[in-house]
């Protein structure tokens, strides 16, 4: 059952430079207990609609429209007063930097006891049993210490062990967790991820993702969106995705990531920079940089912006090639880079 439907959402901010449309028309759905990943190059448009879902794009000059339907609720038209009860206890968000989120001047207790009385009357001491509770349930050795202790005395991945508890300490029933492993080491890395899993088996939540990290996606996600130039390009299934990408950018994506079956086969990246999302490219947005295009299909390319259309059950992709030139040119990159696996 959907219980999160995105429909049409546009995110733009006005620049002396002009107006950056960030995301442009995005659309998905996320069930109770699954996880949606969204990924993409920086500058896409993936952190815009992950904080566009937490409604916090509000500053002058910032236009969101569109549809975003949570549980019932649509947050792009819910007054402050609703947004503020919602934020921490239906939906939460993890970000990318737990040092920057985390006040420096306050002790973890306080900070996470602090999440608790912002949505429920309870004493001091009952909203420190659940910031105990909560530590403990994230995995923080010693929990009645590191509730003494501040930001700066904790680990990289103790600090985010941290936000995923204050997240997760009102049961939110959403999670947005925006690049959570961003410069931890790879076994921390693996720890996080785990602990992302257990936590959602448990409560039943569900996740939104928000990573560049494709191997991230392999072990977390159950849909995928690839996001472009602030557009979804690519919208699948975790199998098909891997197996069967459809659009030129997505081959590109997985033609850049190593696998340890493939050792010593060279990676193929993807060739130029990301768009400026102040001067798009006309057509397709993708069309500077794609291998794909030949001579036949290029003037389409570079005039006439494709539709999202589906290709497969549950599986959409943004792109002026058929099906068959898709298929051969992804089983084509992909040979050369992984050698036919």
């Amino acid at each position: 059952m959907t219980f999160l439907s995105v429909s049409d959402l546009q995110v733009s901010f006005s620049t002396e430079d002009g107006t950056v449309k960030a995301v442009d028309g995005v659309s998905f759905n996320v069930e109770r207990g699954k996880t949606l990943a969204i990924v993409g190059e920086s500058g896409s448009g993936k952190s815009v609609t992950s904080q566009a879902i937490m409604a916090l794009h509000t500053g002058r000059g910032t236009t969101v429209t569109g549809r975003i339907e949570l549980d019932g609720i649509d947050i792009v038209t819910a007054s402050e007063e609703k947004l503020r009860s919602m934020r921490g206890n239906e939906m939460a968000m993890i970000f990318q930097d737990p040092f920057s989120s985390l006040h420096p001047f306050y002790k973890i207790g306080s900070q996470l006891a602090e999440a608790v009385h912002a949505h429920h009357k309870v004493s001091k001491k009952e909203a420190k049993a659940e910031a105990l509770r909560m530590l403990n349930k994230v995995g923080i050795s010693n929990p009645e210490q590191r509730l003494e202790d501040y930001p700066h005395q904790l680990s990289g991945g103790m600090r985010q062990r941290v936000m995923i508890a204050m997240a997760l300490i009102n049961g939110p029933e959403l999670l947005i967790a925006d690049e959570p492993t961003t410069a931890l080491d790879v076994t921390v890395q693996a720890q996080i991820l785990e602990l992302l899993a257990e936590l959602q088996a448990e409560f039943n939540t569900a996740i939104i993702l928000i990573t560049h990290d494709l191997g991230i996606v392999a072990d977390m996600a159950d849909e995928i969106v690839v996001m472009y130039g602030g557009r979804i390009v690519e919208k699948a299934g975790l199998h098909d995705l891997f197996y069967k990408p459809q659009m030129p950018y997505t081959v590109g994506l997985l033609s850049s990531v190593p696998r340890l079956d493939s050792a010593g086969n060279r990676l193929l990246s993807i060739g130029g920079q990301p768009p400026s999302l102040i001067n798009l490219p006309t057509g397709c947005v993708f069309n500077p940089r794609c291998a794909a295009k030949n001579p036949e299909i290029a003037p389409r390319c570079e005039s006439e912006r494709p539709d999202l259309r589906e290709v497969g059950e549950n599986q959409f992709v943004r792109c002026h090639l058929d099906d068959e030139q898709r298929e051969k040119f992804a089983t084509t990159r992909l040979e050369e880079v992984f050698g036919g696996e």
